[in-house]
């Protein structure tokens, strides 16, 4: 059985040889990686895998994200501690975790509810008060909320959905996988005065983003 002790040894192991050894370089990101308990967010069956160098399932068809992938989604956001940001995406809340550590506000939307619902008390019981879940179709975004300093898509679209674009302040990053449904690239986009900037990250693999502006439910 793990204690304490170990999952706090296994934490920062992952950090070390997953994370900084293979280029991810905000202290911030590292710091929050190296404190937020991942074990939490998954079953009991699983928490000894929690801190390996892949995805896990959190049912409903659900992954918790590759702790890497995690890292570098968040680097990619360059937060400086005063943003709101949106995740579309709450899945188990571990992202948002790792989000309420190097921000303001975090708004989160998760289209499945008890997804959300079990999301939600984790993060309470966390004494992450600074993160509001919303249940609802995220490829729509969250308007009531918007505008937002940076955006997260943790689901692999088609395309960047319309109105996540258009909720997204001048200066504002948005980070998202782009492709079918074997395969992604990991897309930032700036928004600029004039137009969008978008730059490619790299190959990546996540499950579908399902809703009006990303894949269609069968």
């Amino acid at each position: 059985m793990f204690n304490k002790l170990d999952f706090s040894k296994a934490r920062q192991r992952m950090v070390d040889e997953q994370i900084a050894s293979r280029g991810i370089k905000d202290i911030r990101v590292l710091n929050a990686l190296n404190k937020v308990p991942r074990h939490l967010f998954v079953e009991e069956a699983l928490q000894g895998q929690a801190y390996n160098d892949y995805p896990l399932p959190i049912g409903e068809k659900q992954t918790i994200s590759q702790p890497y992938m995690v890292a570098l989604m968040t680097e990619v956001l360059e937060l400086k501690g005063e943003e709101r940001v949106l995740e579309i995406g709450t899945g188990s809340g571990y992202q948002a975790a790792i989000l309420a550590e190097l921000t303001e506000r975090v708004y989160s939307m998760e289209r499945i509810r008890p997804l959300a619902n079990r999301a939600r008390r984790l993060l309470h019981e966390l004494h992450y008060y600074n993160v509001e879940i919303g249940v609802s179709d995220g490829t729509q975004g969250w308007k009531e909320k918007a505008p937002f300093q940076a955006i997260t898509v943790t689901a692999g679209a088609p395309d960047v959905p319309q109105p996540l674009l258009d909720q997204l302040t001048v200066g504002g990053r948005l980070v998202v996988p782009i492709g079918d449904a074997f395969s992604q690239t990991l897309v930032k986009v700036i928004r600029m005065k004039r137009g969008f900037e978008r730059k490619d990250m790299g190959g990546c693999h996540f499950v579908k983003l399902i809703g009006k502006y990303g894949w269609q439910e069968k």
